[in-house]
C-alpha cells in the first residue's frame, strides 16, 4: 500500500493488505449503509466465532458461588471491551485514508469477533450476561475510531497498537484475579492475550506513530471507568 500514509504491504490479522477488487468499490451510502449492518450485528445478532473455542467443549467447573459470581464480572468487562474494539475498528475502516487500510481494519474487526464471541459463551456457561450499556460502549468507541482514522493512517495505526497493548496488560491482570480452578476462563483470556500482543506488533510494523504519552494516560483512563462500570451494569 502506498500514498499518504506510506505503508508497505505487510500482514495484518493474519490477513494481507491488498487493495479492493473493483466489484467491492463503495460508494458513500454504501459505506455507511455497511457500517450500519456491522454496528447491528455486533448489538444484537449472535456472534459466531471463526476458530474453536481454547476453552473446549462447555463442561462443569464446580466453581463456588462466589467464585463464579467474581468470574461473570470480569468476562463481562472483557465481552464489554470486545464490544468497544469492534466499534473503534468500524469507526477507524469509515475513516480510513486508504481502502486498503480500511479493508484491514473492517477484516481485523471480524477476526476479533472470535474474542466477542467466546466471552460470550463463557458468559451463558455461568449464567451471566453482557453489559446493559453495550451499545453506549459501541457507539463511544465508533467516534474515537473515527477520529483516530481522522488523525491519519499512522496515527491510526499507533492508537491500534497502544489500545492493543493496554487490552493485553489488562488481560494479564484478570488472569491475575481468576479463581485457580477456573481452567475454562483462564484457558479463553490466555488466548485472547496472545493474539492482542500479535495484533499491537503487527500495528507497530504497518508505521503505526507511537502515541503521546497524554494520549496513553486518557486511553487508560477512560478504559478504567468503563472497566468499573461494566463490571457491575
Amino acid at each position: 500500500m502506498t500514498g499518504r500514509a506510506g505503508i508497505a504491504p505487510v500482514r495484518i490479522y493474519n490477513v494481507r493488505m491488498r487493495l479492493p477488487s473493483p466489484d467491492r468499490v463503495l460508494d458513500p451510502m454504501d459505506r455507511l449503509l455497511d457500517h450500519l449492518d456491522r454496528g447491528l450485528r455486533t448489538l444484537f445478532a449472535r456472534p459466531r466465532a471463526r476458530r474453536p473455542n481454547p476453552a473446549g467443549p462447555p463442561c462443569g467447573d464446580g466453581l463456588a458461588e462466589a467464585d463464579k459470581a467474581r468470574v461473570v464480572g470480569l468476562i463481562r468487562v472483557d465481552h464489554a471491551g470486545e464490544i468497544a474494539a469492534q466499534g473503534l475498528y468500524h469507526g477507524q475502516a469509515l475513516t480510513a485514508r486508504t481502502p486498503a487500510l480500511a479493508d484491514s481494519m473492517r477484516r481485523a474487526a471480524e477476526e476479533e469477533g472470535d474474542h466477542l464471541a467466546w466471552c460470550r459463551e463463557r458468559l451463558e456457561e455461568l449464567g451471566g450476561r453482557p453489559s446493559r450499556l453495550d451499545p453506549a460502549w459501541y457507539l463511544g468507541s465508533l467516534a474515537i475510531g473515527a477520529a483516530a482514522g481522522l488523525a491519519g493512517d499512522r496515527w491510526s495505526l499507533g492508537f491500534m497498537a497502544e489500545t492493543e497493548r493496554q487490552v493485553e496488560s489488562h488481560l494479564e491482570g484478570h488472569l491475575e484475579r481468576l479463581p485457580p480452578g477456573d481452567r475454562r476462563s483462564r484457558a479463553i483470556l490466555e488466548q485472547m492475550r496472545v493474539d492482542e500482543a500479535e495484533h499491537a506488533v503487527h500495528a507497530r510494523a504497518l508505521g503505526g506513530r507511537p502515541l503521546p504519552a497524554l494520549a496513553s494516560r486518557a486511553m487508560r483512563t477512560v478504559a478504567g471507568v468503563m472497566t468499573r462500570v461494566a463490571e457491575r451494569i
